[in-house]
Parts: C-alpha cells; sequence; structure tokens
C-alpha cells in the first residue's frame, strides 16, 4: 500500500464518506512531503472528493492535480443555525455524483466537524433520530460531543 494514512483518519459511512484533519498537517505542522504522501494514501483507497471546512482553499491544487473534485465550505468560528441547511446540503452536493467517495477535513476533528457529520447522517435519513445520531458519531470519531456538536444534529430529516 502505498502513502501515508492521514492524521485521524475514520470513516462515517464505509467507503463513501470519512472524516481526517487537514491533509499535510496543520499549522507549523503542515508538511508538503506528508500531504503528498497522503493525497497518494487517499487517491489508492479511491477517495475522488474533498469536502474541506478550511477558512481557505489551501491543498485545493494538490487536490485537482491527483483528479479529485474539490467542494470548499469555508468556516471560521461556529456555525449559525441559519446556514447549517446550506453546509449539510454541500454533503448532498458532494456525495450526489456517482461513486463519489469523500472525504471531510478541517484543521482538526472538532465539535463542528463531528457535529455536522452527525447532522449529516440525521439529514440523509440514514439515521431517524439525533440522540442515535450523536451515539453513533461519537463513537465513530472516538470523542465525546460537546453542545456546539450536538446543536449540528437536527431532529428529523430534510424533507
Amino acid at each position: 500500500m502505498a502513502g501515508l494514512e492521514p492524521r485521524g483518519f475514520r470513516w462515517v459511512i464505509q467507503d463513501r464518506l470519512a472524516v481526517c484533519e487537514r491533509i499535510g498537517g496543520h499549522g507549523f505542522q503542515h508538511r508538503r512531503v506528508r500531504r503528498e504522501e497522503e493525497i497518494v494514501w487517499l487517491a489508492d483507497k479511491g477517495f475522488n472528493t474533498v469536502l474541506s471546512f478550511l477558512t481557505s482553499n489551501q491543498n485545493q491544487q494538490a487536490y485537482e492535480s491527483a483528479g479529485m473534485r474539490f467542494v470548499h465550505v469555508p468556516l471560521d468560528g461556529e456555525v449559525e443555525d441559519e446556514d447549517l441547511a446550506g453546509i449539510l446540503a454541500k454533503f448532498d452536493d458532494a456525495l450526489d455524483p456517482p461513486g463519489a467517495v469523500v472525504l471531510v477535513h478541517r484543521d482538526l476533528i472538532d465539535d463542528t466537524v463531528v457535529g455536522l457529520l452527525g447532522g449529516y447522517l440525521v439529514h440523509a435519513g440514514l439515521v431517524g433520530d439525533r440522540i442515535v445520531a450523536t451515539s453513533i458519531i461519537q463513537e465513530i470519531s472516538g470523542r465525546p460531543l460537546g453542545p456546539e456538536g450536538r446543536r449540528l444534529i437536527p431532529e428529523e430529516a430534510k424533507k
């Protein structure tokens, strides 16, 4: 197997949707060689779309050069209630093309990212109960979900 598994990598929906920390590391830890190795690993695993919640379009050119589609939803600070439906719709857009295998990332896997992933499970109708979605996404992510993340999980699926 080629490449290097990204930090914090977890499948949310096996072979369709995954999450990890920013490719190449974050802040002063970012390394071009690590980024290249992680992109090789992602391509080897069949990833063809990156849904980035970074505030900048960092790494976009590297993803596109590797043949991956780049969907950018810059998140700075907390997600406002009025923005939640639009953000969850970006998951739909990213996963819509047949055969899409999507990686979601931000600098770190924080309450916002985990909450949005749990929110997507409900939004897409994959889990019908927000409490169950919270439990599932905590198990997948390996971390407890605080109030900010729980707030991002809707009561019910889209209509």
